[in-house]
C-alpha cells in the first residue's frame, strides 16, 4: 500500500479535472483494502479507472485507488471459459486480450473507458450487449468491517446502467476481482444494434468474428467519441431515458425520426438525438462543452472545472425536459 499526501487527481479521472485528495492510497490486494477499512473505516472515495465520475470539489479525506491486477482461468470446458480479472485491469485492454485468445463475449464493449472493477457497478453496455450477459461473479471487501464478499449474477441485481452497487450496497462495498464467462466457439455474435450491421455490410463481411465486431465497434466509437487522453470526457454523460409506451407514441407523432428501442418497462429513447434536437451539439462555454460529433458526451477542453461541466449538464437537462417532457439522468457519478 502506497500513501501520497495532498495529491492531484487530474491524471486519475478521464475528465482531467484537477481536484486534490488529502490522502491518495494505492491498494494492490483485497487484504490491503480489508486491513485499511478495519483500521480507518470507509474511505471518502473509492477510485477505479476514474471514467464514470465528475469531480466538483477537492476530496477532504482518503481516496482509495484500487490497483489490483491479474488474469486467471478458474473454469474451462470445450465451449467456454471463466476468467477472473483484477479490478484494476483496464477494461479495453482486457477486451483486446480476450480477442487475442480467440474468445468471444465482450467484443461489443470495446473501447469503453474504465477498469474491470467498476464495470459491474454501472453494468456497462454498448451495441446490444451488457456486462450482465457475461458476468459470473465478483468479489471484494465490505467497508463496514473488512469482511470479504462473493456475489453472483442474480445477487448483483443488474438493471440498465444499474446494479446493487448503485443502490443497496452504494458506498458499502469495494470490488477487487470480477469473473466473466467467455465463449471459445459458437460465439453469440450481436450485430443488430447501432451501425454495426451497416458497417459490416460495407466491408463485405457476412459472418463476422468477435475480432471483426470489435474492430467495427472501435472504428464507430472513434469516429463519434473523443479520446479521453486528448479531450477530457467520461463517454456518455447521460443515460438513454426509458419512457412509457404512451409517451413514446406521443413523441413519435411529433418527431417521426426519433430513435427508439423496446426496453424493459417501456421504450428507450436516444438521449444524444434528443440533446442534438435542442441545439446543444458543439456548444462550448470557456472549456466546458458538448462534443461536436456526439451530443451525449460532455467534454473538458482543457481547464474546465467540475462545477462548470455540472452546470452545463443541468442546463441541458432543463432544456430537454422543457421541449420533450423527458427527464434525463446523468450516467456519471457526481463527487
Amino acid at each position: 500500500m502506497i500513501v501520497q499526501i495532498n495529491q492531484s487527481l487530474a491524471k486519475l479521472n478521464t475528465f482531467g479535472i484537477d481536484q486534490k485528495a488529502s490522502r491518495l492510497i494505492w491498494a494492490h490486494s483485497a487484504d490491503e483494502i480489508a486491513n485499511y477499512v478495519k483500521h480507518h473505516g470507509a474511505p471518502t472515495l473509492v477510485l477505479g479507472g476514474g471514467s464514470n465520475m465528475l469531480l466538483t470539489q477537492d476530496v477532504p479525506g482518503d481516496v482509495l485507488k484500487v490497483d489490483i491486477h491479474g488474469r486467471r482461468v478458474v473454469y474451462e470446458d470445450d465451449d467456454k471459459v471463466h476468467i477472473r480479472f483484477g479490478a484494476g485491469e483496464n477494461w479495453h485492454e482486457v477486451v483486446l486480450w480476450t480477442l487475442m485468445q480467440g474468445l468471444g463475449g465482450i467484443e461489443n464493449l470495446s473501447l469503453i473507458p474504465g477498469n474491470c472493477g467498476t464495470a459491474p457497478v454501472q453494468n456497462i453496455g454498448a451495441y446490444g450487449v451488457e456486462l450482465k450477459d457475461v458476468f459470473v461473479s465478483c468479489e471484494g471487501v465490505m467497508v463496514e468491517d473488512g469482511s470479504l464478499f462473493h456475489l453472483n449474477k442474480e445477487e448483483a441485481k443488474f438493471g440498465y446502467r444499474n446494479s446493487i452497487f448503485k443502490n443497496d450496497w452504494k458506498g458499502k462495498a469495494i470490488i477487487t476481482r470480477v469473473t466473466l464467462e467467455l465463449t471459445k466457439r459458437d460465439h453469440r455474435i450481436r450485430t443488430d444494434y447501432g451501425a454495426i450491421a451497416s458497417e459490416l455490410e460495407k466491408q463485405g463481411i457476412k459472418e463476422p468474428t468477435p475480432k471483426q465486431i470489435s474492430d467495427v465497434v472501435v472504428a464507430i466509437r472513434q469516429s463519434k467519441l473523443p479520446d479521453p487522453n486528448e479531450i477530457g470526457n467520461s463517454g456518455s454523460f447521460f443515460k438513454n431515458p426509458v419512457v412509457s409506451t404512451e409517451k413514446a407514441e406521443e413523441l413519435q407523432a411529433s418527431y417521426p425520426n426519433i430513435p427508439s428501442y423496446p426496453a424493459e418497462g417501456g421504450t428507450k429513447l436516444a438521449a444524444g438525438w434528443i440533446i442534438d434536437q435542442c441545439g446543444w451539439k458543439g456548444y462550448r462555454k470557456n472549456d466546458a462543452g458538448v462534443h461536436e460529433h456526439q451530443a451525449l458526451v460532455l467534454v473538458n477542453y482543457g481547464h474546465a472545472t467540475g462545477e462548470e461541466i455540472h452546470s452545463l449538464a443541468t442546463s441541458i437537462m432543463k432544456d430537454v425536459y422543457k421541449r420533450f417532457g423527458v427527464q434525463l439522468e446523468p450516467e456519471v457519478n457526481l463527487i
